[in-house]
């Protein structure tokens, strides 16, 4: 029996889910010198930016989880294959069949005219053969382990009970990670870590008296590495805080010093060292609180 791909529950049911998406994680993920190559390189960049905005543009009447995972496939092909000719045709026709191949996964109807731009029309047949080649380039592993898988392992460490506040965390920090995909720095680390990272940072905007607890519970795990968390972590707050300003600071219309500190003492209270916590915190003027107040949360489009 076939199994419909959902990016929350990729693999068919098993009672050792989330054991079983820890072990293999890795293999879906981008090789080990795509960050360096992209990195090291101005044209693996732009050819990255050019297919992503490309891929952004086709899959706009769909869902944003589309877009999600096409980008996953598309990064993952780069990782080991690399485009001869950086022609505007060859980049669009990587889009349109990581696109395709999304579409398939997620069981969205939809023809290859719908995904023409009326500017390069592509036939079924070379969309395929495209296809064929990404397909080799994963190994076929099409149900990828994304950071949503992980969302539902780590939320019970949250201790909140109200189904309310947890929708609001689930949900602020899926647009977390719709929108940390952008940021290439992330593709290093495991999909489970982004994951955590992505709700630590949510619950620090929504309930930041309780990001203390939960940021000791997911430590607690055994499948997460403390090190690799505060990383990803301080990288994830770059991407959360553009534009940000807690939804909790609005419901009070007030921040309290030790809430808006909150993110800037997170490093420090992991070696619990007074002296690098105080300089973190002198460094911060008045000015820089306040416009850090002032700043408003970037939706990134769910609804749509």
């Amino acid at each position: 029996m076939e199994f419909e791909f959902d990016l929350e529950n990729p693999l068919p049911p098993s009672n050792e889910k989330y054991p079983s998406l820890f072990y293999i994680e890795n293999d879906h993920m981008p090789s080990k010198t795509y960050l360096q190559s992209l990195n090291s390189a101005d044209l693996n960049l732009t050819i990255r930016r050019e297919i992503v905005s490309s891929i952004f543009d086709f899959s706009r009447k769909f869902d944003p989880f589309l877009a999600y995972l096409a980008i996953n496939y598309l990064d993952r092909f780069l990782s080991t294959n690399s485009i001869p000719e950086v022609k505007p045709w060859i980049l669009k026709l990587v889009a349109i069949s990581c696109i395709s191949l999304a579409l398939k996964m997620r069981k969205t109807e939809c023809s290859v005219s719908d995904l023409q731009d009326g500017g390069l029309i592509f036939d079924s047949l070379t969309i395929e053969k495209m296809e064929m080649l990404i397909l080799g380039a994963l190994k076929w592993r099409m149900r990828s382990i994304n950071p949503f898988s992980f969302i539902n392992f780590f939320i019970p460490f949250f201790k909140f009970k109200d189904k309310d506040s947890i929708q609001a965390l689930k949900n602020r920090a899926t647009k977390i990670i719709l929108k940390a995909q952008n940021d290439i720095k992330l593709l290093e680390f495991k999909p489970s870590i982004v994951s955590a990272t992505a709700l630590l940072s949510a619950t620090h905007e929504l309930f930041p008296m309780q990001l203390p607890s939960f940021r000791d519970g997911i430590y607690s795990c055994s499948y997460v590495q403390k090190e690799n968390l505060l990383n990803c972590y301080n990288l994830m707050q770059e991407v959360a805080m553009d534009g940000y300003e807690s939804v909790s600071n609005m419901a009070r219309s007030s921040c309290t010093p030790d809430n808006v500190l909150d993110l800037h003492c997170f490093s420090s209270s992991i070696s619990n060292s007074k002296d690098s916590q105080t300089s973190e915190i002198t460094n911060i003027n008045g000015n820089e609180i306040r416009d850090l107040k002032r700043r408003k949360v970037d939706d990134f489009a769910m609804d749509e």
